[in-house]
């Protein structure tokens, strides 16, 4: 059985873009993971620790055989394997991969939460699912990314489109 999954992913050390692809092009090369549709590429400034510079955010929408643990273990390796080291909290990072959305499941573990717990507070992570969404209202939510949008106490004019992914995206087996 397939699900729907969508992941958000931030950088803001280096090459930022390139990091973002490298990312994209790991996750779509995992077994049990195919990307569907890449958001534009947004950039942000930092939240919570505010002295680092700005960050590259954009949003993916994966089909998936992997159960959600599974797909966050490996977001996780994709992390370690590109060089995040979490010493600050928010602090700066090569990339970050959070899981948002599996299909349309609450899933309350030690170490998930889905939805993700800050995702209807974070412009960042709206404004560039908002690229990717097919649908109306979330799951679980029963509201629409544009509802969450007008909820927020902070303007999310801050997300300014920064760029695009060109990604090829595969829709079978190659022929080698």
């Amino acid at each position: 059985m397939t699900v729907c999954a969508y992941l958000a992913l931030g950088s803001n050390m280096g090459k930022r873009e390139e990091t973002l692809q490298k990312a994209i092009h790991k996750l779509q090369e995992q077994p049990g993971i195919r990307v569907l549709r890449v958001s534009n590429i947004y950039e942000t400034d930092p939240v919570g620790y505010v002295d680092q510079d700005a960050f590259l955010n954009m949003v993916m929408a994966v089909e998936t055989e992997l159960s959600a643990d599974q797909l966050l273990k490996t977001a996780l390796s994709i992390e370690r394997e590109l060089g995040r080291v979490r010493l600050i909290r928010w602090g700066p990072r090569t990339i970050d991969i959070d899981l948002l959305l599996f299909g349309d499941r609450t899933i309350e573990t030690e170490h998930l939460k889905i939805p993700h717990p800050s995702m209807a507070e974070r412009a960042f992570v709206l404004v560039p699912l908002r690229d990717v969404w097919e649908g109306g209202a979330l799951p679980v939510y029963n509201q629409t990314i544009d509802h969450f949008l007008s909820q927020l106490a902070e303007d999310h004019k801050g997300v300014r489109k920064w760029g695009t992914v060109h990604l090829e995206i595969e829709s079978g087996p190659s022929e080698s």
